[in-house]
């Protein structure tokens, strides 16, 4: 098989759609040179991005590129780039070009680096505006996610040590809350139903839970608290693993459960609090109202934003007092709870140090790897030898056989899986 990039849609000069090439033929002088474009290109896939034409991959502002002019750059510099030479790429802006050798690195790329009395939001806006920065997040800006699966597995496995610590190992007929669907929340339910969970995940934005349906991660989406509540009871009576993305704010519907009493075995959030500005959505006002807001008057926007933030968190400190398993999911959401005047907001912890970090200290963390040939069956063989490599590893083989029944490839067919210390390099060699 063997796919060429339509002239119309050449990433040298436009603006999309994009789909990796997939094949054999080579548009660079080399593997390496070809891997790096297929993934950057992977990366605005419309199966894989959240707003290709803006260049945004996921989580509210995670960007490939700095702006469309850095991207067609950086195309033309892997397209042109020898097998001794590395690319240096600066904040989604290709910068340089060194002579080094074919061991070395073909690209060498870092962004959103701020040191010191820059090291603020503030700061980083004023650069983005003048087109000198943007944010990358974890693998927007490294051109190397792979869908909503690449954080699949890190969610499952924080569920299952909830579990373990917990609910001696199992969430069945547990209920578990929690908010934002997009391109890493929206691996929560997923990630909740393959522990045996009942699951709700509040969204403001119903596109976003849609996506999620489509993609089979989440079962069904609702507009009703009472709907949501009417389903999910009877999955938890029943202890069927079911999910539900429920349309509506999280700053008032997490503040509504501790006001009617209905307090989740399992709390968390992974809305894109992160950036007050661009990612999180006050409440009080809709969706569209929210977005026109952002653009004529980002100061307010940031204040209702924060305003918000603390009441979610509240609403959050509320269920815990209740009874909640409650935790942070490393979306800086008690920080800005703290600035709205929450001082206990960090009375609730993060999930690394509640969760992750012993297996950490085990060596193990997540590995991934794509089919640059765009065949799933090269992912049913990776997945065959790993199982053959790591027989022991009962969690690795329940992981694999419920990964190739119940996660649909977005863009190139691709796998992540949790490895210890020394087994990742003994299984990419």
């Amino acid at each position: 098989m063997s796919t060429t990039i339509s002239l119309r849609n050449d990433p040298e000069t436009s603006r999309g759609p994009f789909r990796a090439p997939r094949g054999t033929s080579l548009s660079c002088k080399g593997w390496q040179q070809e891997a790096a474009l297929r993934m950057l290109l992977n990366n605005l896939d419309p199966e894989v991005a959240e707003k290709p034409e803006d260049l945004v991959v996921y989580g509210g502002t995670g960007k490939a590129a700095r702006n469309w002019d850095c991207f067609h750059a950086i195309v033309r510099s892997l397209r042109a780039l020898e097998t001794d030479e590395t690319l240096l790429v600066q904040s989604g802006k290709p910068v340089a070009v060194f002579q080094t050798h074919e061991y070395a690195p073909r690209v060498l790329l870092c962004n959103s680096n701020l040191v010191g009395h820059w090291n603020n939001w503030d700061s980083f806006h004023e650069l983005d505006r003048a087109g000198l920065m943007m944010y990358g997040q974890m693998t927007a800006g490294s051109w190397i996610y792979i869908g909503t699966q690449g954080i699949l597995q890190g969610t499952f496995e924080t569920f299952a040590a909830v579990a373990r610590k917990h609910f001696v190992g199992d969430l069945s007929g547990k209920l578990v809350v929690t908010a934002g669907m997009g391109g890493m929340g929206g691996a929560q339910p997923l990630a909740a139903t393959m522990n045996g969970a009942a699951f709700l995940g509040i969204d403001v934005d119903a596109e976003r839970i849609k996506r999620r349906v489509k993609g089979g991660y989440c079962d069904v989406m609702v507009t009703s608290l009472d709907e949501a509540l009417r389903i999910l009871k009877n999955a938890v009576r029943t202890r069927e693993a079911t999910s539900v993305g429920l349309v509506g704010n999280c700053a008032d519907l997490i503040p509504e459960l501790a006001k009617r009493g209905v307090v989740p075995d399992v709390l968390t959030d992974q809305t894109s609090a992160h950036d007050p500005i661009g990612g999180y959505v006050p409440n009080g006002m809709s969706l569209a109202a929210a977005l026109e807001l952002r653009k004529s008057n980002p100061q307010e926007y940031r204040r209702r934003s924060i305003a918000a933030m603390g009441e979610h968190v509240q609403g959050m400190l509320d269920l815990q007092k209740l009874g909640a398993v409650t935790f942070d999911y490393g979306n800086n959401i008690r920080t800005f709870a703290y600035e709205a005047g929450v001082r206990n907001a960090y009375d609730f912890p993060g999930f690394v140090p509640a969760y992750i970090r012993p297996l950490f200290c085990e060596g193990k963390g997540p590995f991934r790897w794509a089919a640059l040939s765009g065949e799933a069956s090269d992912i049913a063989r990776t997945d065959r030898l790993v199982l053959e490599m790591f027989p022991e590893n009962e969690h690795l083989k329940r992981w694999i056989s419920m990964a190739e029944k119940k996660v649909k490839f977005q863009g190139l067919p691709s796998r992540i899986c949790w490895l210890g210390y020394g087994e990742r390099d003994k299984f990419g060699l």
